[in-house]
């Protein structure tokens, strides 16, 4: 079984502004950042809100995976570039929720190598993590 470091998410009276510690008790050897809602959702903008971080968590997921794959083939990737946006159609049970990627691949690619990227890219552990079924389970800790 791999489990990953915990992240640490704490918000306290400022809305919506949230402290996040990735990996490391304490910050040692892990990340600091800000998770926060833009001003016109009643935030102060501090940080990305939570759907930012969904698709970057997708995103350098699948390029990783990408240059992981190419370098195993010993493929001529010079680049990777995604832009990813997550859009909410429809109201309440009826909405139906869509993440679009486009992915541009950089370097002297045949259309085999391309087309086969695109197809790794699908596959990255996020994004099955995300469509395969995720579980989230939830527990109360009290004092």
């Amino acid at each position: 079984m791999h489990q990953e470091p915990p992240v640490v998410v704490s918000i306290g009276t400022t809305p919506y502004a949230c402290q996040v510690t990735v990996g490391g008790a304490g910050g040692a050897g892990g990340h600091t950042l800000v998770g926060d809602e833009p001003e016109a959702m009643g935030g102060h903008n501090t940080g990305p809100g939570p759907y930012p971080y969904l698709l970057t968590a997708l995103g350098t997921c699948t390029a990783i995976t990408c240059r992981m794959y190419a370098d195993h083939k010993r493929w001529p990737l010079e680049g990777v570039h995604l832009a990813l946006t997550h859009r909410r159609e429809g109201t309440g049970k009826a909405s139906t929720e869509t993440i679009d990627i486009e992915i541009e691949f950089q370097g002297p690619l045949s259309d085999e190598q391309l087309a086969r990227l695109t197809e790794i890219a699908d596959r990255c552990p996020v994004h099955r993590t995300i469509t395969d079924g995720l579980t989230i389970s939830t527990t109360l800790v009290t004092e």
